[in-house]
Formats: structure tokens, C-alpha cells, sequence
């Protein structure tokens, strides 16, 4: 194959606060970069060794010029990015208050991303590429729905493993209930469904107000989470499942199995990207043929390692990076 990986879904421009503890409205200054779930996910495996394509779009705009500036300088291939003219390049800033407050500023209101379609859809090399990454959020509004959902057959039509990253942003949906009844349409394709216990939550519950709010689940709700990724699994729409549990690790469950993978401890300074790093350690391990212990173990020392540093697309390691991580607290 000629490529290992495409990613579907949003990009922007970060801005991260250069001191780390400012209120927002004390930020001194900002550190650049790259963000969006799916583009940080190319980043990241590229970073790992993966020959990763970004399938998403950009405004004939500068931040457009330093999105795909970013993307070249990290291996990521940007051949498939259209540029929409009159369109806006989408654009977030970003606070860093440790441990747990890392206020965010989007600028989204008609991004050039989610004017993607299938017509730029049908210009990815499908057949010379191994697997493909699915955001959630890429089917939230604009053609980029159609555009998505065209890569998830064609993937599906091919053999390709689908990974998709639940990646839920609740502003950008119209319904609370919308991301549930789209998605689960979606999920026939998707052999991997990565997401937090809110985000699965959300996908799958009646009334998933409580997830979409950001709230952490009660003990009421994480049992009818149970109840509801047992009916998920049963009807065998989705293969695999990763629930993602931050310092508590991992959970796969899949093939009547359900495996525990402990994480790593570590002190925080920015959570933000550590989904999207653990993520991309997964799919790198699985693309090496890895089990889905040593597989979840590294994604784990990803997500890990990059809540210690500062930035997001900026802080994701190396493989190198990660082995040493994990060597020093206990190994893989």
C-alpha cells in the first residue's frame, strides 16, 4: 500500500496561551500550531511513522497557507486538502490553567471544512491506502456529511479498517439527539469506535442531555452505559470498542471479551490532545499488528506523556519519545 492512513474531518489554527495559569483575559501571548481532532490524529501518527493523508479543507485565506504549512513541515500529505474560496480558515484559542481548566475559543462559524464533498471525496486513493480514520464531528453539519459518509463506504467497500474517534463537540450539532442518530448510522462501517464513557453516552442513550452538557456520568447513567454498549455489541454494528478513561487507562471490548489496560501516572499540564494522541498510538499499533493489550498500553503512554507537555499538535511524541516514557514507569 501506498499509504497507511487518511483522516477525515475538521482542522484549524491553535493558539495556546505562552503562560501557563493566566486567566484568559491575561494571556500575555500565544504559542501557533494545528488542531482539530482528525488533522491532530495525522499529525500525531506521522509523527509515530505512519504515512498519513489529512482529508479535510481550508479557506483560500493565511491561516490556510500556515494550516498546510504545519501539516508539510510534520510528513503529513496535503494533497487531498481543497481550498474553498470565500471561505474561512477555522481558527481556536486556547487557555491553560492546570490541572483541569483549559478554556477554548472557537471561531467556526462557516469554516471551510465542513464545505468538503464528495466529489473531493472521490480523489482519495482508497484502494492504495490501509486504513482510515472517521471523526464523529465530520458529520455534524455542511457536505461534509456526504463527503464523510462517502469515505466510510468506499473504506468499508475495500477492506480498510474504519477507525472512527466519537470526537464530540456539542455546539456544532443542531439536536442533542442528533449525534446519536447520526452516528449510529454510520457505525455499519466502523470496525473501531474509540470514545470517552460521556461520548458513548451520547451516542447511545435516549436522552443524552447529560453527556452533551460535559458533565461527568452519574452512577445511574453508567449503568444504563453498560446496558447500552452490551445491545451495541450484541447486534454486532461495530466490532471493537475503546473506552477511553483518561488516568484510569483503557477498556476494549469486543469478540465477547472486555479487557482492562491500566494507564500511566503522571502530573498534568494540558489535557488538551490527549485523546487525540491516544488515538493515533492505537492505530499505529494495530496497523503494526499488535494486540490490543500492547496496543491500548501504548496508546495509554501517548495520552500520557502528552498532558505533561505544553501545546497539543506540538506536544505529540515520536515512538522513540513514547518507549522511553513508558520504560521509565513500568514499561509497555
Amino acid at each position: 500500500m501506498t499509504y497507511d492512513l487518511i483522516t477525515v474531518g475538521r482542522v484549524n489554527m491553535d493558539l495556546f496561551s505562552q503562560e501557563v495559569g493566566a486567566e484568559f483575559a491575561d494571556i500575555p501571548g500565544f504559542d501557533t500550531a494545528i488542531g482539530g481532532s482528525p488533522s491532530n490524529i495525522a499529525v500525531a501518527t506521522s509523527r509515530l511513522g505512519l504515512k498519513s493523508i489529512a482529508f479535510t479543507a481550508v479557506g483560500d485565506d493565511r491561516v490556510g497557507d500556515f494550516v498546510l504549512r504545519y501539516l508539510r513541515d510534520d510528513g503529513v500529505i496535503t494533497d487531498f486538502i481543497p481550498r474553498k474560496p470565500g471561505k474561512l480558515t477555522s481558527l481556536a484559542l486556547l487557555g491553560v490553567q492546570p490541572p483541569d481548566r483549559f478554556p477554548l475559543a472557537f471561531y467556526r462559524d462557516d469554516p471551510a471544512d465542513i464545505h468538503l464533498t464528495v466529489d473531493d471525496a472521490a480523489l482519495l486513493p482508497i484502494t492504495q491506502t490501509r486504513a482510515v480514520l472517521l471523526s464523529g464531528n465530520a458529520f455534524s453539519r455542511g457536505t461534509c456529511v456526504e463527503a464523510a459518509r462517502s469515505v466510510a463506504e468506499a473504506a468499508g467497500a475495500a477492506g480498510l479498517t474504519v477507525f472512527m474517534d466519537l470526537d464530540l463537540r456539542p455546539t456544532d450539532w443542531s439536536h442533542p439527539r442528533a449525534f446519536g442518530l447520526t452516528l449510529r448510522t454510520v457505525s455499519p462501517f466502523v470496525d473501531v469506535l474509540i470514545g470517552t464513557e460521556e461520548e458513548f453516552f451520547a451516542l447511545l442513550a435516549p436522552e443524552p442531555e447529560p453527556a452533551m452538557s460535559g458533565a461527568a456520568l452519574d452512577t445511574e447513567a453508567n449503568a444504563l452505559l453498560e446496558t447500552l454498549i452490551a445491545g451495541l455489541m450484541q447486534a454486532g454494528t461495530v466490532k471493537t470498542i475503546v473506552l477511553k478513561r483518561g488516568a484510569r487507562g483503557a477498556e476494549v471490548i469486543g469478540d465477547g471479551t472486555r479487557l482492562e489496560v491500566p494507564g500511566f501516572p503522571v502530573e498534568v499540564v494540558n489535557t488538551v490532545g490527549a485523546g487525540d494522541a491516544f488515538a493515533s498510538g492505537l492505530i499505529w499499533s494495530r496497523l503494526q499488528g499488535w494486540d490490543w493489550y500492547q496496543s491500548s498500553r501504548l496508546a495509554n503512554a501517548c495520552g500520557a506523556l502528552v498532558v505533561t507537555r505544553h501545546g497539543c499538535a506540538a506536544a505529540f511524541p515520536r515512538y522513540e519519545e513514547v518507549t522511553d516514557f513508558a520504560e521509565s514507569k513500568g514499561g509497555l
